[in-house]
């Protein structure tokens, strides 16, 4: 609208100092909202094409900028697809890395990401198999609509002062008492920080504790998130097969003894569903009180567990204070929060306040203040509660559809969490059908893009929680297009 307008000015169809149409007229007769005229001529004045008279309307300007000859033209760029968004470790020759970039810049632009872009197509509600994401169809958002409402419109004088870079004293106080019931953890409400998600956490844990060079052990396949935070913080990454029972602590100490960290997810690995042995929790915790090294532990999906009781945290069993809890509300209240948090050892505090004050200082308190509210009222303990059963049906729904309409893959045994690996038949390429499910409106992660040197089976991951049970055949059946005939996108 705004280049028609601006073309019809230029070849003077439209004279110096006539009336233009008013924007509800405009919008009438285009077809569109009168924001989107109203977008159109204020462009048209802010470039001086156009002119507005109090009480009168919008004109042509009496006179055109010389310096403009012709309309700009407003390009839509579209974002970058599922298939560019899961490729591996090399950018693509289309999708040249800025040559102004940092080396460390360009290293991380290259690596594999989470795609987390929406898909070009809505399918089932648009969720469907997206990772991560919980049931937001039941979250109670009148409940918490009310609480937040009221700490936003009624701020206290400390809320809007700069804040304790550790959070809200009485949020970090819920906290603590949440994680002594629910993960086995002692800890002190001083020894917990508020941060921006895991993935902030993780990055802040690299900051403070690692230069250049020094060796982490990470899970292979693994975390893509931490595998980022960790490669910008310099690390040299040594990849630690995963199996049945987790890491592999013994290769871990094989290839590189003295390491500096170990990244773990041992309550439910990320991606594939396993949960770490006991044995193997000890060896883990005995090799870094002997090396000095730290462990950061990623409670990935710790409150649903299907299969059993919850197990317990590494960090409950951490006598010489050698991890870092990282934990997040992303999983069990909504991700648009960004809310999370670490405990932290004792010793660590002041270096990990230290850090923190060159970054973000601290978190916005309208949430923490509202979320310590919610907490405090039980809403969070109900709202648990019932996702745990929300999230188990779902998984029960999506493993019986799966061998009804695609009974060639094999779902891998998993307790928890909010998303099942489904392996595709031999020869299957899981990126081409990852992509062609992209085309198609449906999230499904290439479990490849995951992996550094441990090649597992093709295999999707598939999110269970945040599809509607009304949804659920109609996605697999889309799924079951995808991997059937990969090749064809349809737009």
């Amino acid at each position: 609208m705004y280049e028609q307008l601006c073309s019809a000015i230029l070849g003077g169809r439209l004279a110096p100092g006539s009336r233009l149409p008013s924007s509800r007229q405009l919008a009438e007769v285009r077809g569109v909202s009168r924001n989107t005229a109203l977008a159109a001529y204020d462009q048209l004045i802010a470039e001086g094409y156009a002119e507005t008279r109090q009480g009168s309307g919008t004109y042509v300007a009496r006179s055109i900028p010389d310096r403009v000859t012709k309309p700009r033209r407003i390009v839509r760029t579209p974002g970058p697809t599922h298939a560019e968004l899961s490729r591996r470790s090399e950018p693509s020759p289309a999708d040249p890395v800025p040559a102004a970039l940092s080396a460390r810049g360009r290293l991380l632009c290259g690596l594999p990401r989470m795609p987390i872009a929406e898909l070009p197509v809505e399918v089932a509600g648009g969720t469907a198999f997206r990772v991560g994401l919980p049931a937001l169809d039941e979250f109670p958002v009148a409940g918490w609509t009310d609480i937040h409402a009221t700490a936003a419109r009624y701020p206290t004088v400390r809320m809007m002062r700069y804040h304790d870079p550790l959070g809200d004293r009485r949020l970090r106080e819920a906290i603590a008492a949440h994680l002594a019931t629910g993960r086995g953890i002692d800890c002190s409400p001083d020894q917990v920080m508020i941060v921006s998600g895991s993935q902030h956490g993780v990055d802040l844990a690299a900051r403070v504790l690692l230069d250049p060079g020094d060796a982490v052990w990470l899970e292979d396949p693994g975390d893509l998130g931490a595998r980022a935070a960790l490669v910008a913080a310099g690390a040299d990454i040594v990849p630690v097969p995963v199996d049945a029972d987790g890491m592999d602590v013994a290769t871990g100490v094989a290839r590189r003894p003295a390491a500096r960290m170990a990244f773990v997810t041992p309550s439910h690995q990320f991606p594939m569903g396993v949960t770490m042995s006991l044995e193997r929790r000890l060896a883990l915790l005995e090799w870094a009180a002997r090396t000095g090294a730290w462990i950061v532990e990623d409670d990935q999906d710790c409150e649903f567990r299907y299969e059993g009781r919850p197990l317990a945290a590494l960090k409950s069993v951490d006598e010489n204070h050698r991890v870092i809890y990282v934990g997040t509300f992303s999983r069990t209240m909504f991700p648009g929060l960004r809310l999370g948090y670490l405990v932290l050892p004792p010793e660590l505090m002041n270096a990990f306040v230290a850090v923190r004050l060159t970054t973000d200082v601290h978190r916005g308190t309208v949430d923490q203040v509202a979320m310590t509210e919610f907490m405090a009222r039980g809403g969070f303990a109900r709202h648990l509660r019932r996702l745990r059963k929300i999230h188990g049906e779902r998984r029960g729904l999506l493993v019986s559809e799966l061998a009804r309409l695609i009974p060639e893959v094999t779902v891998l045994s998993s307790h928890g969490g909010l998303h099942l690996v489904a392996r595709l038949p031999s020869g299957q390429d899981d990126v081409a059908v990852s992509a062609a499910a992209a085309a198609r409106g449906i999230h499904a992660w290439a479990l490849s893009t995951h992996a550094m040197e441990n090649r597992q089976a093709p295999a999707l991951l598939l999110g269970y929680a945040g599809v509607r049970p009304s949804h659920m055949a109609g996605a697999v059946r889309v799924l079951a297009e995808a991997l059937r005939d990969p090749k064809e996108r349809h737009d």
